[in-house]
């Protein structure tokens, strides 16, 4: 990124709250992830609406999810380099226009097959997102608000879900399950609209920006120089972060931890109708309360995670180990209601965890690598998402229609990736 050179970075920091350049970049960063996130997860309440329609057991229907993942997976490293070498604009935009139209095949197929197709295709598309993203907030934001920054914009995934829920369950009961994919594509192609005309890779470039936040971003950046310098390093390249201990580490600590944040998000819909016997209204109502308490834990793992930066190896330790007690305590509650109890609060702790994972990521590459380094992190999330809803369900079908083993997956991923957390010692490479 480049910053004019004749900005004086001793201009001063603003000392109290003002809308700038990086407060309106959010909003729309945050808008981006909220449609990602209902356009891929109103699928896990249509699920056993396309079993009956495609007659396919559970193990098919985990593929459809897998299907997705795939996709996701297999672009997420390439969607990161592109962004940095191609710009956040340009990738935002034309992931989420190439994601909304698939959207929109998802509602108009009448093959298994052709299904499973374009739901590997939706998954490309949404792979830009995360790179593109984290590299826009790391771009716009100094290093001191980036967890907050990063906490506000990950809420849209919970609100996503929770939106997911209610507009699936209403759209289902009135229209059926295709109505919810043939209108989801529209609201995805006007901003892809808005990112490619608004957006600006230089922060300097964006018509809101002050030169007191450009100063402030200057210095941020020459400080993340020097320690580049103090560490006998030049410019890193995205050959070196592949060489740092602690990318892989963090591939590692995602993998298992979004085993269990989708295996979660994937078959607690099927399992609520299944198991517990609630109606496709009621899933979707009592469904996403767990993803409100989400939101409310990402953004105070967000703020716990800048306000706690030297104790945030443990913020993420006590809040992943803490959601798998309570994932084995929903599935072994004696009633729905202690079922949903216990799904929410282990959703919240699954989300905080995910607030301050995200924010040792962002520290730990520099801005020029941000889109690739997260994407690296990512990719082992999204390898996660593709192995736990197929696996899931081949182990549902296996029991006979029991979720406990399923389950209890959950649980060993949550728990070892609290473990394999500890052994960070060292959290930045920049």
């Amino acid at each position: 990124m480049a910053i004019p050179k004749q900005v004086d970075p001793n201009q001063g920091t603003k000392k109290t709250f003002k809308w700038g350049a990086r407060h309106t970049v959010l909003v729309f960063i945050w808008l981006g992830w909220f449609l990602s996130f209902l356009d891929r997860m109103v699928i896990t309440l249509s699920l056993p609406f396309i079993g009956k329609e495609f007659n396919i057991d559970a193990a098919a229907q985990g593929l459809i999810l897998s299907a997705f993942f795939a996709g996701y997976a297999l672009f997420q490293i390439p969607g990161g380099m592109l962004a940095d070498k191609l710009g956040f604009r340009r990738m935002l935009s034309v992931g989420i226009i190439w994601w909304s139209a698939f959207t929109t095949l998802t509602g108009a197929v009448f093959s298994y097959p052709l299904l499973l197709l374009v739901r590997f295709a939706f998954g490309l598309g949404e792979a830009v997102l995360p790179g593109s993203s984290y590299k826009t907030l790391t771009t716009y934001f100094p290093s001191k608000e980036r967890g907050t920054a990063i906490g506000i914009q990950s809420t849209a995934n919970s609100i996503g879900n929770i939106f997911a829920s209610i507009t699936a369950a209403a759209i289902i009961v009135v229209l059926g399950w295709r109505a919810v994919f043939l209108v989801l594509g529209i609201p995805g192609v006007l901003l892809g609209v808005y990112y490619w005309v608004k957006f600006k890779d230089n922060p300097a470039d964006h018509p809101q920006m002050t030169p007191e936040d450009l100063a402030e971003l200057q210095a941020d950046r020459e400080e993340e120089q020097k320690q580049l310098l103090a560490d006998n390093k030049s410019e890193l390249s995205f050959k070196d972060i592949f060489k740092t201990p602690i990318l892989w580490q963090m591939i590692a600590i995602w993998f298992l931890a979004d085993i269990a944040i989708w295996g979660f998000s994937s078959w607690m819909p099927s399992y609520l109708m299944n198991v517990r016997g609630l109606s496709v209204m009621k899933t979707g109502i009592y469904g996403s309360l767990p993803f409100l308490f989400g939101a409310i834990g990402i953004l105070l793992g967000g703020r716990a995670a800048d306000r706690y930066r030297d104790k945030i190896k443990w913020l993420f330790v006590g809040a992943a180990a803490l959601g798998g007690v309570f994932i084995y305590l929903l599935f072994v509650a004696p009633s729905t209601e202690m079922t949903i109890f216990y799904q929410c609060l282990a959703n919240g702790l699954m989300c905080f965890s995910q607030g301050v994972f995200w924010t040792m990521v962002s520290d730990s590459f520099p801005a020029s690598l941000m889109g690739s380094g997260s994407a690296a992190v990512n990719f082992g999330g999204q390898v996660a998402g593709l192995v736990a809803p197929a696996a899931m369900g081949f182990m549902i079908k296996a029991s006979g229609g029991s979720y406990n083993a399923a389950f209890l997956l959950l649980v060993v991923s949550l728990v070892a990736a609290a473990v394999l957390a500890l052994t960070i010692k060292k959290r930045s490479i920049a």
